[in-house]
């Protein structure tokens, strides 16, 4: 069983940046698990925002944080960074990372295998 945790979310101006992290505990290797971050806003349906590879050499991004967002993984700490710039007041949302045996991208959500809490990310004006 994997579990995952995300941190770094927060109450920020619009403009500003936050680095976000998702921790896991308990896969045998980590590097075989793609990676993907989503976000919630209330009301509304859950979002892809961004997923990595599992050696972190491809990537992808939603077309709204393209050039703003970056996702990184670093293997050895079990650990995917995503990376917020310029932030705006519609990215506000729960920001949750998800992991899936995988060695492609994975964008949708039902194809991953484990999810964590989330972490809230609020964008004021």
């Amino acid at each position: 069983q994997v579990q995952l945790v995300e941190s770094g979310g927060g109450l920020v101006q619009a403009g500003a940046s936050l680095r976000l992290s998702c921790t896991a505990s308990g896969p045998d290797d980590f590097s075989a698990y793609a990676l993907g971050w989503f976000r919630q806003a209330p009301g509304k349906e859950r979002e892809f925002v961004a997923t990595i590879t599992w050696s972190g050499a491809y990537t992808y991004y939603a077309d709204s944080v393209k050039g703003r967002f970056t996702i990184t993984r670093d293997n050895a700490k079990n650990t995917v960074y995503l990376q917020m710039n310029a932030l705006k007041p519609e990215d506000t949302a729960v920001y949750s990372c998800a992991a899936k045996t995988s060695r492609t991208l994975v964008l949708m959500p039902h194809e991953y295998h484990y999810w964590g809490q989330g972490t809230q990310v609020t964008v004021s004006t």
